[in-house]
């Protein structure tokens, strides 16, 4: 049987879709609306630059512009309805789905001691009962708050003393949870005092193939179509070769079908879905006209090679490219216009003027910048200034630059 085709538009819309992005962006921001965006999601990177805002802050904003940051604090920090642990960063993840993580506590238990011992050439797991007991006795701590005498002066994980690094360590694995941040600083307590301990119990524990089962299965139903290396990216709970056979077995039994997309040079990519792929992707109206700001880790756009095939975009962050060597520019903002992406955006918030700052746009290649387009990036900076906390937005000299022209 002939495998299901879909278009290039209707794989964009229905990826818009399961992202979040093919609503109009409106409607409640708090408690379990905003829990429930993020369910959707799966999770929401946590990232510290804030040129404009946070990587986090800008993700839920661009899907509920009513949005503010402590609205996720209090979800976090309060409600506990978030944990912070890794997919494949620093992420905020549901707690439900906390049990299937002890999948990656155990894989990184031996992974990470091995590697850390070898690269910072200290027994750091001899401050694993200190930092334990610590704060067993005290409370919850920050790497400040340890390692009295130790190296200081960090300028990175590779500088971090040996009780941050024990403290890192026992927080990948499971001992510690993250209960908040002072500014950017993470604060550590025992887990047992963070997590529910109904979801700590050993009946609450998936073994091994059901995480396998959920992460595979919970990654389709986010992404609509993927392939096995991509349902293994998405948490990064499993491996490919667990994704491949995992999508084997579906297909055997049904639960899932092989089709391809159509890709934006036109090529065809050979992926996986659930059976009602097509119904799905015909059934989705045009997304909203109205341009939206992304933030650069959003997660529709994380897969880079992804949002290269599916939209044509090519992106790379130049965060840590030397500034002479920058193609656009240190943070730039990928613009989402319905379904297509047509632009990306250098502008920075400067809180000490009151402004919102444009130093350039670049409009992709094939997109015309017209009155009607201006009228709608102006409109979204100014919702954008807004949630940057600043009342103006100005324009540098020379800040509309050639379609697909870099530098």
């Amino acid at each position: 049987m002939a495998r299901p085709r879909i278009g290039n538009r209707a794989a964009r819309r229905l990826f818009l879709d399961r992202h979040g992005l093919a609503a109009p962006p409106m409607g409640p921001s708090k408690g379990k609306d905003l829990l429930g965006v993020i369910n959707g999601l799966g999770f929401v990177q946590v990232d510290s630059i804030n040129t404009v805002a946070r990587a986090h802050d800008m993700i839920l904003f661009s899907r509920r512009p009513a949005y503010r940051p402590a609205q996720l604090k209090r979800l976090y920090e309060g409600d506990r309805a978030l944990f912070e642990h890794w997919t494949h960063d620093a992420a905020m993840i549901p707690m439900a789905f906390f049990p299937h993580w002890h999948l990656r506590f155990a894989r990184d238990a031996e992974r990470l001691k091995r590697r850390w011992r070898e690269w910072q050439g200290h027994r750091f797991d001899d401050q694993f009962e200190p930092v334990l007991r610590h704060i067993r006795d005290h409370g919850p701590v920050t790497s400040s708050d340890l390692g009295q005498g130790e190296k200081k002066g960090s300028t990175g994980w590779w500088d971090w003393h040996p009780s941050k690094t024990a403290l890192e360590y026992l927080w990948r694995t499971g001992a510690l949870s993250i209960v908040g941040r002072d500014g950017f600083r993470k604060r550590y307590d025992l887990t047992e005092r963070v997590i529910d301990a109904a979801l700590l119990a050993d009946p609450a524990r998936p073994d091994p193939e059901e995480t396998v089962r959920w992460a595979c299965g919970a990654a389709l139903d986010r992404l609509g179509v993927a392939t096995p290396g991509e349902l293994a990216a998405f948490w990064a709970l499993v491996t490919p070769a667990e994704a491949k056979a995992w999508c084997d077995a579906s297909l055997a039994k049904g639960e899932i079908i092989e089709a391809e997309i159509t890709c934006a040079d036109g090529s065809l990519r050979r992926v996986f879905a659930r059976p009602d792929l097509e119904a799905a992707a015909s059934n989705l109206p045009p997304p909203p006209g109205r341009m939206r700001v992304l933030s650069p880790f959003d997660p529709a756009l994380r897969d880079r090679a992804r949002a290269a095939r599916l939209f044509g975009f090519e992106y790379r962050i130049e965060v840590f490219v030397p500034a002479a060597r920058r193609k656009y520019g240190y943070y730039v903002f990928p613009l989402l216009e319905g379904e297509r992406i047509v632009g990306r955006i250098d502008m920075k918030a400067l809180r000490d003027r009151d402004r919102l700052n444009v130093t350039a746009l670049w409009p992709e290649n094939g997109i015309r910048w017209n009155g009607a387009r201006q009228a709608r990036l102006e409109a979204e900076l100014a919702r954008v200034a807004r949630f940057a906390g600043v009342s103006e937005v100005t324009f540098a000299d020379g800040w509309l630059r050639e379609p697909g022209a870099a530098g």
